[in-house]
């Protein structure tokens, strides 16, 4: 029996539904703010900028394992849930994450250290932020779920993604424009993306909440348990097999661009700015789609698409407009894509959760997906260090890598398959 169950700790009335409508608005005006800041000190800057200090592939790949594997502060973070309001957590472990990213913001001192300190204190920065960033995500699902209509949830996550990935082509064509007259000079941008954090606390600490506090303890144990239901198993195997191998793909299509082919910042950064727009071009149609069809047909077209895009990085060659091109249809139609994977992984995952007392559920399959999706890139950039050590052809190890990572892909839908519509009903409210 979980606390929110137990005699004398009453299931807390639904919020009220004008609250549920300021909600919503709060979250849809908050998100361009959050995921901008985000977006900036996890990925894709932090990689080009971690190259521009000398990185190897393999710290490449511990930056981006650090993204996921904070997740696992969640468990802990799980604990304060029943005492402390959620609110009071995010926008704390929010302002934490702004702190740990100020040095960052002085990025031209540290391209001035000699022997790899520059790197060093980079990913310490990018450490701590990711963590802080994972101890705040343990609450933002579980006040979005008391928000969200069951049958609208599709619709709700399509809106709020469109509205940051929108925010972020804005940001990211600056940061092209910026590059180019001025390589490798990346505090301001940096800077850009901390004032935006900033602004994002004004707006969640306003954010209403369905309490969860009962004055008892959450054991770690309840959330785990959830992992025996046939479903959530299902759920947590696919949607982690998915996840991880987009983590240990796209930071090495960047890789490959800069260090390989031979493009320079801001034409990697030309291709962020793609990806956002597929997101952009498509998210709330996916919503759409996802509360129409439901989730399995998405997951299935979505990863199959996404193995074969993969799969085509192998015919790349040496740099020129033509490569350019195909590298910013690429990142268009993966983003396309993924955004599709990640509205019916949210829609999954809202129906198997109740609203009443979220929390749980949600941790569970925040730290399940993000620690395999972080072990993922820092295991794929050690085994292509090794394979660069002796490849006479560089580009030829990176072939191999994206046809292996191609079939992981498109084979990522086969545990989600059962989550027709229907398939999954939405527990008690």
């Amino acid at each position: 029996m979980s606390p929110s169950d137990a005699p004398g700790n009453p299931t807390p009335s639904p919020l009220p539904a004008a609250e549920r409508a300021r909600g919503r608005r709060l979250a849809i005006g908050s998100h361009p703010f959050g995921m901008t800041f985000m977006m900036v000190f996890t990925q894709p800057l932090p990689t080009l900028a971690l190259l521009t200090l000398g990185a190897s592939e393999t710290q490449v790949g511990v930056q981006m394992a650090l993204v996921n594997v904070s997740l696992l502060l969640q468990l802990p973070t799980l604990r304060l849930v029943a005492r402390i309001s959620k609110r009071s957590i995010l926008v704390g472990a929010h302002a934490l994450a702004l702190t740990a990213a100020l040095p960052l913001l002085a990025f031209g001192s540290l391209a001035e250290r000699a022997g790899g300190a520059g790197v060093g204190i980079a990913l310490l920065c990018f450490a701590f932020v990711s963590a802080a960033i994972g101890a705040s995500n343990t609450v933002w699902f579980p006040l979005l779920r008391a928000y969200v209509e069951p049958e609208r949830i599709g619709r709700f996550f399509g809106t709020l993604r469109t509205g940051w990935h929108l925010t972020l082509i804005v940001y990211f064509l600056g940061s092209q424009a910026w590059l180019a007259r001025h390589p490798g000079d990346f505090g301001p941008l940096f800077g850009v993306g901390w004032a935006l954090g900033l602004v994002r606390i004004a707006l969640i600490s306003r954010l209403p909440e369905r309490s969860e506090r009962t004055g008892e303890r959450i054991r770690i144990r309840e959330a785990v348990a959830l992992a025996r239901q046939p479903a959530m198993r299902r759920y947590l195997i696919g949607v982690a097999w998915g996840r991880a191998v987009h983590a240990a793909t796209i930071p090495f299509v960047v890789t490959l661009m800069r260090r390989e082919v031979g493009f320079d910042d801001s034409q990697v950064v030309l291709t962020t700015v793609a990806m956002f727009a597929g997101g952009l071009a498509s998210l709330y149609l996916w919503g759409r789609a996802v509360d129409r069809l439901g989730a399995a047909p998405v997951f299935f077209w979505s990863a199959l698409g996404m193995g074969a895009l993969v799969l085509a990085l192998v015919t790349v060659r040496g740099a020129g407009p033509g490569t350019l091109l195909a590298m910013v249809g690429f990142f268009f139609a993966h983003s396309v894509l993924s955004a599709g994977f990640g509205v019916a992984d949210t829609h999954v995952l809202f129906q198997l959760t109740p609203s009443h007392a979220p929390s749980r559920a949600l941790v569970l399959a925040a730290v399940c997906v993000g620690s395999l999706a972080g072990l993922a890139p820092a295991l794929a950039g050690r085994l292509l260090d090794a394979a660069l050590a002796g490849a006479i052809d560089r580009l030829d190890v990176y072939r191999v890598f994206f046809a292996s990572m191609a079939l992981l892909q498109a084979l990522a839908f086969w545990p989600l398959r059962s989550f027709r519509r229907g398939g999954a009903a939405p527990p008690a409210q």
